[in-house]
């Protein structure tokens, strides 16, 4: 599955393990939807660029006091209401029956809104029917009927309140009051609000520019009582080479920041407070290993520049291939994502997933885009699928930028297609440029893998396509031993061989 940044098309994947190219930073404000397979390409989640209706209330019908002899005054005449609610027009309005239609119409647009909104639009034709005018004497009887009632109630004020006093705690009541009002209230810490109210403060909005004024806003959150900060790549991109960076907590405090090291391939980037705070408070690291599908999730970011907002969902899928780009056209990413329903739109990229404990167990950064955008706008919104970095991959990653400044990327040796296939990843038969399919001395060469050999497993992982041995690949650390399944002449093979490494992006 491949993604773009903020609904920006994805580029063809680079070979794997690819060697990213120096170019233009993408975008901020575009996040990264993600391909699976022959799935629609997905997008990754982009930063922001920078840039109620009161309900009605209805109220009690009104009941004129009784008068003296105990007998009730006259109710105000009225006529029934009429049955084609909402009311019709005055009169000399003329009926809107011809544009049931549009208004119908309307009501469909608005659907994202509230379903059923063009329904009202059939009803509105009905001809109004102006109610036949009140007799003299009626008013007038009306009229003196409230007068007496008042003149009575008035001299009996003075009792009646003695009395509604003296009677007030004997009243009964329906209603129900709460034990604790909302400012007393205690969120048990498994909630979602528990889980929020103690995230919330360790997480940033991100508003990075670059020298030309361009730029977006992602999320963050706190990695260590250092003041570093734990994001996406393509979140801070443009204020890579010289601009400008600012990470603003709930509290509404902003601080200058800088970065200390970001993966282009991995997405991730790790930045630094300037003259950090001594109470930080990091976020507790989760094990996304032992994440299961159907767990719960909780994501906090800012969707389009919405800061500090929290949605929930679940683990809908693991090990999601997916490719990403960053928008610029010139580099992908590629993840063994964990994919969740919770919504996740540009904006959020870089914030924390948490499980129902708060704990961080992925890091948003993609969804699948659809086609048209939001609202035809052309920058992807939410619509149920959303990709995170797996926390063992993010932190492992994270740790050796704040290390070296570089990323290290684990590898077999090989160049690999990228297309979208079923069958596995084919070892390409020429390499790019001046490489070999196959390095010489490398991991690959050393098992006796060839041009043209199919991967089709890696340990116990099926693959379907380059992309998927790709992140598959990047879960694993340089050193570690892996099996590989292949196929070769229409027969099987498998090898153990050892992940080598490669360091720097480029």
């Amino acid at each position: 599955m491949s993604t773009e940044n903020e609904g920006a098309a994805v580029p063809p994947a680079p070979s794997a393990p690819p060697v990213p190219v120096d170019a233009p930073a993408a975008p901020a404000s575009q996040e990264h939807p993600a391909p699976e397979g022959d799935a629609a390409p997905t997008a990754p989640l982009p930063p922001v660029p920078d840039s109620a209706p009161a309900n009605s209330d209805g109220t009690q019908p009104y009941t004129a006091p009784a008068a003296s002899n105990g007998a009730q005054p006259p109710a105000p005449q009225s006529s029934a209401p009429d049955a084609s609610w909402p009311p019709p027009p005055p009169p000399g309005t003329p009926p809107y029956a011809e544009n049931g239609a549009a208004a119908g119409s309307v009501g469909a647009a608005a659907g994202a809104g509230g379903a059923g909104a063009g329904g009202p639009g059939a009803g509105w034709g009905a001809t109004y029917q102006q109610p036949a005018p009140k007799s003299g004497r009626g008013r007038g009887g009306l009229l003196a009927a409230v007068l007496i009632a008042a003149l009575v109630a008035g001299g009996l004020g003075g009792g009646l309140g003695y009395t509604l006093a003296k009677n007030d705690d004997t009243t009964s009541s329906t209603t129900v009051s709460a034990s604790d009002s909302g400012g007393s209230f205690k969120r048990d810490p498994g909630t979602v609000a528990g889980v929020a109210a103690k995230a919330l403060p360790s997480t940033v909005t991100i508003q990075a520019e670059s020298n030309s004024g361009e730029g977006g806003t992602g999320t963050g959150f706190v990695f260590d009582k250092e003041g570093h900060i734990l994001t996406n790549n393509h979140v801070v991109a443009d204020a890579v080479d010289g601009g400008k960076l600012t990470a603003t907590f709930p509290n509404g405090k902003k601080y200058d920041a800088e970065v200390v090291g970001h993966a282009q391939g991995y997405d991730v980037a790790v930045i630094k407070l300037k003259n950090a705070p001594s109470d930080l408070r990091p976020l507790t690291l989760g094990d996304s290993d032992k994440v299961a599908v159907g767990d719960s999730t909780i994501a906090i970011g800012a969707p389009f520049g919405l800061s500090n907002t929290v949605t929930t969902g679940i683990i809908s899928a693991k090990n999601r291939p997916v490719a990403s780009s960053d928008g610029s056209g010139s580099s992908s990413s590629y993840m063994s994502a964990l994919q969740t329903d919770a919504s996740i739109n540009p904006g959020n990229s870089g914030g924390p997933l948490l499980d129902a404990q708060g704990n961080v167990i992925g890091i948003n950064s993609a969804i699948q885009s659809a086609a048209n955008g939001l609202g035809g706008t052309g920058q992807a919104g939410s619509i149920g699928l959303g990709f995170a970095i797996p926390v063992n991959q993010a932190k492992y990653v994270a740790e050796q930028l704040i290390k070296t400044g570089e990323p290290v990327y684990a590898k077999i040796g090989a160049s690999v297609s990228t297309e979208d296939t079923s069958d596995g990843a084919k070892i390409v038969d020429q390499g790019t440029s001046s490489a070999e399919p196959v390095e010489p001395g490398g991991p690959a060469a050393k098992a006796g893998l060839k041009p043209g050999d199919v991967i089709t497993k890696l340990d116990d992982t099926v693959i379907d396509s380059g992309p998927t041995l790709i992140g598959e690949i990047w879960t694993h650390q340089p050193g570690d031993k892996v099996t590989i399944t292949y196929e070769r002449d229409g027969k099987t093979h498998t090898v153990e061989l050892t992940l080598g490494s490669r360091t720097g992006d480029s």
